[in-house]
């Protein structure tokens, strides 16, 4: 008996679907904090070009420490005059949009001396930026006042890397079903990082955004995008995260090498990495560059 036409054009439409590979959409996640000239948090989520911000950085703690935030121009924690960015979190957070504060940085002095120090951090950062109500040893007030941030970021790139994994332990204890604690972490691209590695290794991290530049090896570079695929390859097979990241600067300015043109990226490497089911989308350095650029405009219809 003859098939007819329709069965036909119905199994070859089958057939299609089974060989082509799915593609998994995502979002941006942004860096905010270091230039008093890139808006403020709540403009910045305004644009509605951002599913997640890095309030960057906590770059003084750890070691006996008295923490402290750097906002540059934005705004003085030291005389509690970053109270009014609480506000701020809470309507991002209406958007959809989930908070991190980001700790370390290029610059400041920050490690951890033991696991009880982790301990410590841990804690502090617990009762003065997430779900804790001022319980921590070395703090009285909240920076942000009674807002709660969705998590914390892991922005090491100085210093020793023992007991972050055990701070990371420390943080996901705090979690539960009805308020989880996100962990995030941008390593450098080379596999293993040489500061966060191990705590990436745990198993615990949500979201991992990888520094595709400053880093030859791994990055993209004048037309090149094998390193950089083969970077992401490595990473999205060796590592336990729920979703991971391309980091990359949002300017030729923002970093020393690694940029890549938007017309590049959207068709030359989004295509290729978000056929991986770990593909989250793309982070950028910053949101000070990405004003001058417009790079996220340019790229957030294929991210």
């Amino acid at each position: 008996m003859a098939e007819s036409p329709l069965l036909l054009s119905l199994l070859v439409l089958i057939s299609l679907l089974v060989l082509i590979k799915p593609s998994h959409g995502g979002g941006i996640a942004i860096y905010w904090g270091q230039n008093g000239n890139e808006g403020t948090l709540k403009q910045t989520c305004a644009t509605g070009k951002y599913k997640y911000v890095n309030i960057a950085f906590l770059n003084v703690f750890g070691s006996g420490q008295t923490p402290q935030i750097n906002l540059a121009g934005h705004c003085n924690p030291a005389s509690n005059g970053c109270a009014a960015v609480g506000p701020e979190v809470t309507f991002c957070q209406s958007l959809g949009v989930k908070v991190f504060l980001s700790l370390g940085g290029g610059i400041g002095s920050y490690s951890l001396s033991s696991a009880s120090d982790a301990k410590d951090v841990a804690d502090y950062l617990w009762s003065s930026f997430l779900g804790g109500k001022g319980k921590a040893k070395s703090t009285t007030t909240r920076p942000f006042g009674d807002a709660v941030l969705d998590g914390i970021d892991f922005d090491i790139e100085q210093g020793a890397n023992p007991y972050w994994d055990d701070l990371a332990r420390y943080l996901k204890a705090y979690s539960k079903p009805r308020r989880a604690v996100y962990l995030a972490a941008a390593p450098q691209c080379p596999f293993p990082d040489a500061f966060v590695g191990g705590a990436i290794s745990t198993g615990l991290f949500d979201y991992v955004w990888i520094q595709f530049y400053n880093n030859p090896p791994c990055q993209y570079s004048s037309g090149n995008t094998d390193d950089i695929l083969n970077s992401w390859n490595k990473w999205t097979t060796s590592i336990q995260a729920r979703k991971i990241f391309l980091g990359l600067p949002a300017a030729p300015a923002a970093a020393g090498s690694g940029f890549i043109p938007a017309a590049v990226l959207n068709s030359e490497i989004l295509p290729v990495i978000k056929k991986s089911s770990k593909y989250g989308g793309v982070m950028l350095w910053s949101k000070y560059y990405d004003d001058q650029s417009g790079y996220s405009s340019s790229i957030i219809n294929s991210v």
